[in-house]
This record gives C-alpha cells, sequence and structure tokens, in this order.
C-alpha cells in the first residue's frame, strides 16, 4: 500500500487529499501547507491525515508520492525536488510556467524512472470521455472547429492571467478530442485591474480546414462553460452547467450538392435529430486518482501525462508571446 503526500491547501489541496484517503491502495496521507493554522484545522478535521508545514519534511519522509497544488510558481521546483527524491508525482494543473521548466521534469522523471502526471481533471469527466469516443468513432467526420468559453465572475489571480488560469482546461480537452496537432497561436487580451489580463481571446490553428478557439474572462456577469465541436457529419455541444445532459450530438450539417445548370453548386442546411448520449456519473478527480496509482503500480503512462502538460504549457506560452506583440501569429 502506498503513502501520499499532498502540498498546498489551499482550494484544489484538500479534494486530492479526500480522493487519495478514500482509495483502498493508499494507506498513509501526508498534507503540508506553509500556514501552519491550516494545517492544523485541516487535521483537526481529518484526523487520519498528518499534517506538516515544511516540504522538507516531506521530501525525507518515505511517501512513494506527492501531489503539487501550489501556485504554478512552485510546480517546477517542487516536482523537482520530488522527482529527485525518488517520488512519484502529480501536477496541478497548469504543469509548470514555462515550456523549459516542463521539458526538464519530464526529463528528470524519465532519468529516476519515475511517473510524472499533470491533473487534467477534465479529460477524466465522463461528459469528455463521451465526446472522445464519439470523436474517435468517426461520428463527427472531419472536425471542422472547436470553439469553447469559458467566463464568469472571477477569482482573480496574484501570478497568472486568466489565459494560464481557465483556458488549462479547454486546452487539454482540445488536446484530447483533436486528432490534428496545432501548427500556431494568435491570442489578444486586456487587463483592467492588477497588470495581469482579464479578457483573451485565443485562436489556434491547425493548417488545412480546422481551428479552435478559446474565449476566457474574469469580468463576466454569468458563468459559461460552453464548448462546440463541428465537423462534416454531426456536431457537439457540450455545456458544463447543464445539470444533466451536458452532452449533445446534433445531426446537423451541410450537405453540397451539385446540379447541371446555372447553379452548379447548392449548400444546404440540414437539421436533422439531437441526442444526449448517457455519461458516466464517477466523479473526475476519483479516475485521476486512480490513473495516478495505477500508473506507478504497473509503470503505464497516464492519460495526462508529462507530454500533455507540455503541449498546454507550449499553447499557454505562445498566446502569451501573441498578446504581447498586439496578437501576431507564433509559430509553435
Amino acid at each position: 500500500e502506498m503513502k501520499v503526500a499532498v502540498v498546498g491547501l489551499g482550494y484544489w489541496g484538500p479534494n486530492l487529499v479526500r480522493n487519495f484517503s478514500a482509495s483502498d491502495r493508499v494507506e498513509h496521507v501526508l498534507c503540508c501547507d506553509l500556514d501552519a493554522q491550516r494545517v492544523e484545522r485541516f487535521v483537526r478535521k481529518f484526523p487520519h491525515v498528518e499534517g506538516v508545514t515544511s516540504f522538507e519534511d516531506i521530501l525525507k519522509s518515505d511517501c512513494d508520492a506527492v501531489a503539487i497544488a501550489t501556485p504554478i510558481s512552485r510546480h517546477y521546483e517542487m516536482g523537482m525536488q520530488a522527482l529527485r527524491h525518488g517520488k512519484h508525482i502529480l501536477v496541478e494543473k497548469p504543469m509548470a510556467a514555462s515550456v523549459r521548466e516542463c521539458e526538464e521534469m519530464i526529463r528528470c522523471a524519465q532519468e529516476h524512472k519515475r511517473i510524472i502526471m499533470v491533473d487534467h481533471t477534465f479529460l477524466y469527466t465522463g461528459a469528455v470521455r463521451k465526446m472522445k469516443e464519439i470523436v474517435d468513432r468517426g461520428d463527427v467526420g472531419d472536425v471542422y472547429y472547436f470553439d469553447s468559453v469559458r467566463v464568469n465572475l472571477g477569482l482573480f489571480q496574484h501570478d497568472v492571467n486568466v489565459l494560464w488560469d481557465l483556458a488549462p482546461h479547454d486546452l487539454s480537452i482540445m488536446d484530447f478530442l483533436l486528432p490534428r496537432k496545432p501548427v500556431s497561436v494568435s491570442a489578444v487580451g486586456v487587463n483592467h485591474y492588477n497588470g495581469m489580463e482579464d479578457v483573451a481571446y485565443l485562436t489556434v490553428h491547425f493548417g488545412e480546414k480546422m481551428m479552435a478557439h478559446v474565449h476566457v474572462n474574469w469580468l463576466a456577469p454569468v458563468k459559461i462553460r460552453r464548448i462546440l465541436i463541428g465537423g462534416s457529419k454531426k456536431m457537439i455541444v457540450y455545456d458544463d452547467m447543464e445539470p444533466s445532459e451536458k452532452v449533445k450530438v446534433y445531426d446537423s450539417g451541410v450537405e453540397v450538392v451539385t446540379r447541371e445548370g446555372i447553379y452548379k453548386t447548392l449548400v444546404e442546411y440540414r437539421t436533422g435529430d439531437m441526442s444526449a448520449p448517457k455519461l458516466d456519473q464517477s466523479e473526475a478527480l476519483t479516475l485521476v486518482v486512480d490513473d495516478f496509482l495505477d500508473s506507478i503500480e504497473n509503470g503505464h503512462s497516464p492519460v495526462a501525462d508529462g507530454e500533455t502538460g507540455l503541449r498546454v504549457v507550449r499553447i499557454l506560452e505562445a498566446a502569451e508571446m501573441s498578446i504581447k506583440q498586439k496578437g501576431a501569429l507564433v509559430h509553435l
């Protein structure tokens, strides 16, 4: 049975502690936060969890794996230390603050024969796994576009802009669902309050006839979490705010009819049935933890591995360069 440590007890850390504690394969959970009062409160609530305030204690401990749920700026340094101490790591998304950092973490994990996984939780939701099945089966046909909107009156982050905060969700879903790899990125954004962009539009180019667009915003009065995928045969709408039918598949599309004479080609719209497939209701984070523990036990690569994390950060880094250059195209 394994011993796991969770570092950072802010917003997401407690969810990780809860899921690791619930796993039959984990015998002991350590938690760590710089704020001693926070650790004390947490351990009072979960008496079976051991609490420490120093990351050094985690590194010296006999835990097998470390989950890092700290601000992004600490992911690289803590991840590298944990790997060098022979521990497997699960890193909160985005994986690190730059492409260079991600690449070094992957190299270090390979060198020490350790698993590195990024907590792109959305890839483990019933909705996204069902969409993957639909796209892979060819039901959508050729994918024409991926369009996402993720907006709300947000929790302003002190260390990252809205792109680094919200877009990793959509970019990881895009990376997971689309068969092709992006070639270039352009982005525009503005900041109104603390020097960090709070509204941004990101366009990802895939070469021939396919593109993706991601709109993220901390200044919206409503919460929207919606992804559209359009294809030559069918179209998918994924609305995460829907309580039950989060994924809807529309048998809508375009037919090009060729006729003799003056109107050689006519474009006709086809609107067919809508179906809402049944989705697996398992909690995504439980599946994240399972995949992580499986990978450690069996040595296979998790769904959201280091390479997945790196591809998302590569787009974020390019988007940031593009914003600084007023939307210039940045090649990946």
